[in-house]
Order: C-alpha cells, then sequence, then structure tokens
C-alpha cells in the first residue's frame, strides 16, 4: 500500500529566532535573542544571572522549553557582560537594561502579553526596576531562584523591596540553594501574600543541581521547573 504524500501546509512551523539589539541609552546597547514559537500568546523577558550570560545552557534550555510550550522568550545581555567584565552593573544601569528590553519585547510582539523575570540577579534586577516604577504592560514577575541574601550570611534585606511590586510573582526555589534559606524564604513569600506563589523543588541548589542519590535528573528538575512556569504565565496572562 502506497502512504499518501505528507501535506506540507500541515507541518509543524519552526520558531521564530532572531539575534537583536537593545539600545539601553545613548551610549550602551546589549545584546539579546528573540524566540518565538507559532502562535505564541505570551512573551517571558528573561534575564540571566550574575555569573553567566543568556548563552549559558541553563538560560537556553529555558527559554527552548518555553518555546516547546507556545511562550516566546527574549533574553538579553546586562552591559557588564556586553563589556566582558565580572563585576555587575550599578542597579541604575541594570534597572534601564530591564526597562530597555520590555519595552524592545512589547515593541517587537505587540499583541503578546508580558511576563519578566530572570534567573537569580536577573530576576532580581527585574523586580526592583518594577517597584521603582512598573514596567509597562508587564503581567508578572518570575524568580528561577530568588537570591535573598549571599551564601553563608542569611537575611532578608534583599528581599525588601518586593512589598512594593503589586504584580503576581512566582519563586521557583530548590530547597538547597545557598543564597535563599528555605524558612527565610518561606517568611518573606508568606508576607507577600496572596501575590506571590511559590514552587519548591526537593533537593535542588541554586543552578536547579539535584544529587545523583536524590533519584532524579537536572533534566527532570528543569521539566518540573517549565511546566509550573508556563502554566503560571498562561494563568496571569490569561
Amino acid at each position: 500500500m502506497i502512504e499518501p504524500a505528507a501535506d506540507p501546509s500541515r507541518a509543524p512551523r519552526p520558531a521564530h529566532f532572531e539575534p537583536v539589539r537593545i539600545a539601553v541609552d545613548a551610549e550602551r546597547s546589549v545584546s539579546a535573542l528573540l524566540q518565538v514559537p507559532p502562535e505564541a500568546r505570551s512573551c517571558f523577558v528573561f534575564a540571566h544571572g550574575a555569573g553567566a550570560g543568556m548563552t549559558h545552557p541553563f538560560i537556553a534550555a529555558v527559554a527552548d522549553g518555553l518555546t516547546d510550550r507556545g511562550i516566546a522568550t527574549l533574553r538579553y545581555q546586562f552591559p557588564y557582560l556586553e563589556r566582558g567584565s565580572k563585576r555587575v552593573d550599578p542597579p541604575a544601569v541594570a534597572h534601564a537594561t530591564v526597562r530597555a528590553a520590555v519595552a524592545e519585547a512589547a515593541r517587537r510582539l505587540p499583541g503578546l502579553a508580558l511576563v519578566a523575570g530572570g534567573k537569580s540577579f536577573g530576576g532580581r534586577m527585574t523586580s526592583q526596576a518594577q517597584a521603582l516604577e512598573p514596567l509597562p504592560g508587564v503581567s508578572g514577575i518570575a524568580f528561577l531562584g530568588f537570591p535573598l541574601h549571599p551564601a553563608g550570611k542569611p537575611g532578608d534585606e534583599r528581599a525588601a523591596h518586593l512589598a512594593q511590586v503589586t504584580l503576581p510573582m512566582l519563586f521557583l526555589q530548590g530547597t538547597r540553594d545557598e543564597l535563599a534559606d528555605v524558612e527565610l524564604t518561606r517568611r518573606v513569600i508568606v508576607a507577600l501574600g496572596s501575590r506571590a506563589t511559590v514552587a519548591w523543588f526537593d533537593d535542588a541548589d541554586h543552578s536547579f543541581h539535584v544529587p545523583a542519590k536524590s533519584g532524579r535528573t537536572d533534566a527532570d528538575v528543569r521539566a518540573a521547573l517549565l511546566d509550573t512556569l508556563a502554566g503560571w504565565i498562561g494563568d496571569v496572562t490569561g
């Protein structure tokens, strides 16, 4: 029996992938990568952590995983990494970069709902920017490992600004995260009330790595994280 030829019109369309440049101010611009799957209805404006940029395997895997779940991403660099520096930008520069990235996503994807956030430092800079002045068009903020305090120095001062964030917030946290004591993090989230949602990943560290004895792989954790993030984005963007 001869099988009928496949209908090209029914073949899955590939995601749009585009390197872009974002102007932060008259003196600075940063690199970014835009990924837009077919039929996307929302976009995650995604900032990297302090130690690694937007092409780090974890950041890339999250962007790819959201693409697979029908969510666009705009991931971008902070200026210090563009310069090749290891010292993070002053908050004002980081906040301006977050705002520029959100504005670029809105300009390029005018029909899509926006959520912003990021890994560690990137998520914290996003929420600080929102606390100072609302990010236009953003429906919620997601933290992939909120860095509540330096390793070995428990405290909650870094969360003080979250009281001024009125948007829904999602905290994706590992129970072995050295930058987020579990009990302190729980107290912070409880104090935020209904605005805050948390998902705990047992045995995961700040990089969402789990030891072999946990019975799971990093890929297992990442898949669960992506399912949670995608579901929450769907909820807050309608």
